[in-house]
Formats: structure tokens, sequence, C-alpha cells
């Protein structure tokens, strides 16, 4: 199993579009600095075929050392769920019958997708997420207006 980084699919896109490999980057970051936004503000985003993104709440517990067996407080957290869509879990589950070149591609988005249920839990760290929110604050008061200007005008 390889490992595709940022600097790869930013590429391949790039490559793909005939785009300036510093617009796609551009458009990839803010694509991914939205969604870590949109998560943090606690909503939940859908990619029709992709997969569904949602924060979940976990309680507070009591979990136990594994070395020590002593009893330890585990305060309660955010985290994200991932929920595979149609399309992911099918190329997951068609891996074996693709072509070796789509295969590999699709084993690399990949392979663990159908594994715990398709479900993927990442924490959320509300200082990321506030700096984030920090760094784009002002390209999202441009975006969000333009949107608003845009469905605006559509409605008249």
């Amino acid at each position: 199993m390889n490992t595709i980084t940022k600097k790869i699919l930013i590429d391949r896109i790039a490559e793909s579009t005939g785009m300036k490999r510093v617009a796609v980057k551009q458009v990839v970051q803010n694509f991914l600095d939205e969604v870590i936004v949109e998560l943090g503000d606690g909503n939940r985003l859908e990619f029709r075929d992709f997969g569904v993104f949602e924060v979940k709440h976990r309680a507070p517990r009591i979990a136990q050392n594994p070395k020590t067996l002593e009893r330890v407080p585990v305060p309660a957290k955010r985290t994200v769920k991932f929920k595979v869509g149609r399309r992911m879990r099918e190329a997951m589950e068609g891996a074996s019958d693709a072509p070796a070149s789509t295969q590999a591609r699709e084993t690399q988005v990949t392979q663990s997708a159908s594994h715990a249920e398709s479900k993927l839990h990442i924490e959320m760290n509300p200082s990321v997420v506030g700096s984030i929110r920090s760094e784009s604050s002002a390209q999202e008061s441009v975006s969000r207006s333009s949107r608003e200007q845009a469905t605006t005008a559509s409605h008249s």
C-alpha cells in the first residue's frame, strides 16, 4: 500500500485538468480549510457517492491503563465520523476485479474503508480549528458574501 500525499494529488489534478499547480493547490487547500471550519462548527458534510463527515460527541468515561491497571478518567471530546459513500464502497469491494492500474489507484484511496463498519474517527482539536478560522476569516467573509449575492441574484 502506497501513501498518497496532498502534493501528489495536486500534481495529478493539475496534469489532468491543465490548470496551473499553484491554482490547484490553492483550491484544494481552501476546500480542506472549509471542511475543517464546517466540522469545527459542528456541521455535517455530505458528498454524494463519496461519503459523509459528521461530528460526534463522546461522553466522558473511565478507562484503564493496561500497564498499571490504574483507572484513568477520559474527558468528553468531539470526534469526526466518516461514513463511506456508495461509489467509494463499490471501488473498495470491486478492487480485486479491476485492472491493475485502476486497482492500484483505488487501493491508494483507502484499503481500510470497509474495515470497522466503514467508519473513520478523527479527533477534532479546537486549537487547530481556531487557527484555521483566524487565518481564513477574511477569505470566508468575502466568499460567503459572494455566495449570498449570487443566491439573491439568482432568485431575482
